[in-house]
């Protein structure tokens, strides 16, 4: 029963954690230029970024499949080159999960930076502080609890990831089973005592994301 229980909950963990920390990374970085620049097909753009909230998790994965598929330029590129496959593999969970987990975070983030009280930013350019100073000292610090919030967010929407990551990542139990994978598989089989400790586990993270997050956003 351990060794059946712990290698999902490891790997969703990790897989979640690596997810959220990209998802960190370029929702930081597109939120800050698309939180006030105006240019021709930005709403294009946005909601391109943001389709995968709405999305059916068949249509990510068969999209996924397709383009990081072993047929597939970026796929084939990376199996000669590297001898290896993205398929199927805990990369594969990782895309997955990063591509469900981004729009969180950069709606969150765009919207922590278009809060910012403009006044402050430009106080700080006046004063002499270049724009990578007014950004790293003025509004990532005032944008500090929607990132905190974004990645919480982004984390749990990646840590719960079922049907992208199945399709793309398969369910290959200790390499690419992650938590819902094998709940989902538990319960195919019967395994009921496996599936309300995997569910259990899964309510106690989630728990404490939402209650960190709800933390985050009281503290003033």
């Amino acid at each position: 029963m351990v060794n059946d229980f712990w290698p999902p909950i490891i790997l969703s963990l990790k897989v979640a954690s690596i997810s959220s920390g990209i998802s960190l990374l370029f929702g930081v970085i597109l939120g800050r230029i698309l939180a006030d620049k105006n240019f021709k097909g930005k709403m294009i753009l946005e909601t391109f970024l943001l389709m995968p909230i709405v999305l059916p998790p068949t249509v990510i994965g068969f999209l996924l499949i397709f383009f990081f598929g072993r047929n597939s330029p970026i796929g084939s590129f990376v199996e000669n080159f590297f001898e290896t496959s993205i398929i199927f593999t805990p990369l594969a969970a990782v895309i997955a999960s990063t591509v469900v987990a981004f729009p969180l975070m950069y709606q969150t983030v765009k919207t922590g930076f278009q809060s910012v009280n403009k006044d402050i930013e430009e106080a700080a350019r006046v004063d002499g502080a270049t724009e990578l100073n007014v950004f790293l000292h003025v509004t990532l610090p005032l944008s500090f609890k929607s990132i905190i919030t974004g990645l919480i967010l982004s984390f749990a929407r990646a840590l719960g990831e079922f049907g992208a990551t199945l399709m793309f990542a398969g369910n290959i139990p200790g390499k690419t089973q992650t938590a819902p994978t094998a709940i989902y598989i538990a319960m195919e089989t019967g395994n009921l005592k496996l599936a309300w400790l995997l569910v259990g586990a899964m309510v106690f993270i989630s728990f404490l994301m939402l209650f960190t997050t709800t933390i985050a956003q009281s503290k003033p």
